[in-house]
């Protein structure tokens, strides 16, 4: 499961991120949607222990990141919005390095390795440097790594970025395939139409504040609460829209 509570990031006057807490209970693809600039990827910096918040903090897997940053991190998987890879290593020898960064060594490590490249359609690629990959194969590959140690909390940063329709397609079915065996997972992304099919709860953030958080019938009855009408059919692109306007920022 994953929990924040009251995460605070300031710089000076600006409040990046102003006292967020959530709650995703195991198995649940949590959806974290926003604006450019709204404070998501700011948010899970926090939660990943990248980056120091003004105040609060996140609990992984039962595990504060903030006292217990190694146990945090040895449950969770994390894909960033640009992931860095080692460009001097070969596609296998990258995966293999980072299973041993989680413990993960050996023949067990070969082994993972080689299954995650073959379900990512990588396989023919586990001799070639990770710098001659294309932009989509990279991510492939990234978040392959993010998945070597078979992670319990699995968090994404802009996931889809990059992938091709098969590769976001599988993208699709893995999330749904590991939500299905108890994995929690935290989806941060602008695409709304893999959002509502996939999350089972949404939170909006605006401005660095958590404006709503709930099911899409729950975020449906919110804005058509706050804009007077009823919209049960709303997509989740109109519902998003209706409530950051009903915010007074207006439409992105």
């Amino acid at each position: 499961m994953i929990r924040l509570e009251r995460l605070r990031k300031t710089y000076g006057a600006l409040v990046a991120v102003d006292d967020l807490s959530l709650e995703v209970e195991p198995g649940c693809v949590f959806g974290f949607l926003g604006r450019n600039g709204a404070g998501k990827t700011t948010t899970i910096r926090m939660m990943m222990g990248l980056l120091e918040p003004t105040s609060g903090t996140a609990v992984l897997g039962g595990h504060d990141i903030r006292r217990a940053p190694e146990a945090a991190k040895a449950v969770t998987g994390y894909l960033p919005d640009h992931p860095f890879l080692y460009d001097k290593l070969t596609v296998l020898e990258f995966l293999r390095f980072v299973a041993g960064l989680y413990g993960v060594r050996g023949a067990e490590a070969g082994e993972r390795a080689g299954l995650l490249l073959e379900q990512f359609g990588l396989g023919r690629t586990a001799g070639e440097l990770t710098e001659t990959l294309s932009y989509g194969m990279r991510q492939r590959l990234a978040l392959a790594a993010a998945l070597v140690h078979r992670p319990r909390v699995l968090v994404l940063d802009e996931p889809m970025v990059g992938l091709d329709p098969e590769g976001a397609l599988e993208l699709r079915r893995l999330v749904r395939g590991l939500a299905a065996d108890g994995v929690t997972i935290f989806l941060s992304t602008h695409s709304l139409a893999v959002a509502e099919e996939l999350c089972g709860r949404i939170g909006i953030i605006d401005g660095g504040r958590l404006v709503v958080v709930g099911t899409l019938d729950e975020l449906r009855a919110r804005a058509g609460a706050d804009d007077g009408r009823a919209i049960s059919s709303a997509s989740l692109e109109e519902v998003f829209l209706g409530i950051l306007g009903a915010g007074g920022n207006g439409p992105a």
